[in-house]
């Protein structure tokens, strides 16, 4: 039975020590042997250096496509493998402006330049653009759709590229700021802000240039199929009927059809729009699945969905605070897949920009943007006394700086203060919605 299974996975025997292991002819000079650190998505695995026991799949020569797969190979304990790059992509060169496991600008689809970091507030400026244009794009999209067309998937290309590189410049930017939203913008907005939270949230599980990319298509199409829902439904100022709600639940076997129809269009994002609203208790829509059943894209297009829903004004509800919104997703059992959870609180910080917090000074603020060295000490502006129930002077502070003798004791429920104008404390005149 071995001896079948290693043929049948592309593993060859020989003689010595080695036996059992894979040992390509030396004469076929397109056969790599390369680190497992070096293994990016692209490449064509050729095989394992090591006894096919040790590594985790059935076989050993296929495209490297999945980001679970690539994550199982970097985790086998096996050093190092054979890549074939006749059939799939080649090591990027070494320099320190390369990481291996992060970046990959060697795709002729998108060649991202290289990001310098911005301030958020320099940040903020060029989303405020960015918003405006994407959404035109979106809404243009939606109608195409509307109308019996195509989906233009290499017009949609250049917009994720735009927006990777505003997360990548200042990720706190676009995608707080894509959180303000009118309830006639909502469902193009939403899903602008779900490709910025998808590329943000890939960037923290560590996935390369080219599959955060892939994340950012699928999560700008994740609810295409609402184009087809009809509109009355769509834009209802309050809750919908039982009857109403199903019918908004075939947006994502709708949208899946539609997706599936253009083979230009990754196939990942067609699985993000059928599949973002399943659980992983298996309590979710269209199909029921659990756990790891579900694709990793889509277990993160759920929580990127769920937390731009829960924290955008809607006709018939105001959003949740962000931190409040983060706190009680966590709290929901069965719902999220908690390793992509974990991550996605990783990568807004656990207090996010625009949430309302208490210091223990009595003080009440809003935080602007994160410590990457402390998740719990963000750069906050303080603003009013809990004590004196007044307005203060305004206030920038940074929470992780040892000569501030200020920290925060708690999350703010804003419907306990009904504050006007929160958000322009962190966006300035930015802060309406656009």
């Amino acid at each position: 039975g071995s001896t079948r299974l290693a043929r049948r996975s592309g593993l060859t025997s020989s003689t010595g020590p080695n036996q059992g292991y894979f040992s390509p002819k030396r004469k076929m000079s397109h056969i790599k042997k390369i680190r497992i650190s070096e293994l990016r998505l692209g490449m064509f695995l050729h095989g394992f250096d090591d006894a096919w026991i040790k590594h985790p799949f059935w076989k050993s020569k296929f495209l490297l496509r999945d980001y679970a797969d690539l994550q199982a190979a970097k985790t086998c304990g096996i050093e190092t493998c054979w890549i074939d790059t006749s059939k799939g992509k080649d090591v990027l060169p070494a320099g320190p402006e390369t990481d291996h496991d992060i970046v990959d600008t060697s795709s002729p689809e998108i060649v991202a330049p290289a990001q310098e970091a911005t301030s958020f507030d320099e940040e903020l400026q060029r989303a405020a653009i960015l918003c405006r244009s994407a959404r035109a794009a979106i809404v243009a999209m939606f109608n195409e759709v509307r109308l019996g067309k195509a989906i233009d998937v290499d017009g949609c290309r250049p917009l994720v590229a735009d927006i990777a590189g505003s997360v990548l410049r200042n990720p706190g930017a676009l995608i707080s700021l894509a959180r303000l939203k009118t309830s006639d913008d909502y469902t193009y907005m939403h899903s602008v802000a779900v490709c910025a939270l998808m590329v943000s949230l890939g960037r923290t599980l560590g996935m390369d240039e080219e599959y955060c990319r892939e994340a950012g298509i699928a999560g700008l199409l994740h609810d295409i199929g609402k184009a087809l829902t009809p509109l009355e439904i769509l834009n209802k100022p309050s809750q919908l009927t039982a009857e109403e709600y199903e019918t908004v639940k075939l947006h994502t076997s709708l949208g899946h059809q539609l997706l599936s129809r253009d083979a230009a269009i990754p196939a990942a994002a067609g699985d993000v729009c059928l599949h973002h609203h399943e659980k992983t208790d298996g309590s979710g829509y269209p199909k029921g699945l659990r756990g790891n059943k579900i694709s990793l894209l889509a277990r993160m297009g759920a929580v990127c969905d769920v937390y731009d829903a829960v924290t955008s004004n809607r006709p018939y509800k105001n959003g949740w605070d962000p931190a409040e919104s983060l706190a009680r997703m966590a709290s929901w059992k069965g719902h999220f897949d908690q390793t992509v959870l974990s991550a996605f609180i990783k990568s807004l910080g656990i207090y996010p920009t625009g949430a309302l917090i208490r210091l223990r000074s009595g003080r009440l603020a809003v935080v602007l943007e994160q410590n990457k060295a402390s998740l719990t000490r963000p750069v906050v502006k303080v603003f009013f006394s809990e004590q004196s129930r007044e307005p203060i002077a305004e206030e920038r502070l940074d929470l992780s700086d040892p000569t501030v003798d200020d920290v925060i004791v708690g999350r703010e429920e804003r419907e306990r203060w009904n504050f006007s104008g929160l958000e322009s404390l962190w966006a300035g005149q930015l802060g309406t919605p656009h």
